[in-house]
């Protein structure tokens, strides 16, 4: 992989975790100094929620933590798997979304991964849509994220020599 290194979060709707996701690893990457070593985005596994902002329970949760939200959702498309060298799904439903449209572009050269597999505690390896939960669901969520991410980074900083 040449640089930057290019990364994609993806969710369901890309309103709540993967633009989450995105501005919690871009504010990683940000604190460290790295911001020309990456190409940083987010997007949905479906176009229900095209165009519209982050969830606002999502953004009020991270600004609370110094981190914002921007960006409107988009569906992630057959190109974005040719495009990035990572995509990170937030759950199995979305992985599995994710492949089969690798499997529809015939030949994509993303590394595809769930976020969690970078995530210390054992749990079921998805990061929970708090679309239908309360104020906790999202700071579980960010919790998770902020854990996966750093996790995550450590990983591409290592394995490209980025440090």
């Amino acid at each position: 992989m040449t640089l930057p290194v290019s990364v994609l979060f993806v969710c369901l709707g890309n309103i709540c975790r993967s633009p989450l996701a995105e501005a919690v690893f871009r504010h990683m990457v940000r604190q460290r100094g790295l911001e020309d070593r990456f190409v940083i985005d987010s997007a949905g596994t479906s176009g229900w929620h095209t165009g519209a902002a982050p969830d606002e329970r999502s953004t009020a949760t991270a600004r609370r933590r110094g981190i914002e939200l921007a960006g409107r959702s988009r569906k992630l498309m057959a190109a974005d798997l040719e495009t990035f060298d990572y995509v990170i799904a937030m759950d199995t439903e979305n992985l599995d979304g994710i492949l089969a449209l690798a499997g529809k572009a015939g030949g994509a050269r993303a590394r595809v991964h769930r976020l969690r597999e970078w995530d210390p505690p054992p749990d079921d390896g998805d990061v929970p849509d708090p679309y239908y939960g309360g104020p906790r669901g999202f700071d579980h969520v960010q919790d998770i994220v902020e854990r996966s991410c750093a996790a995550l980074l450590d990983h591409i900083v290592a394995e490209h020599g980025l440090a």
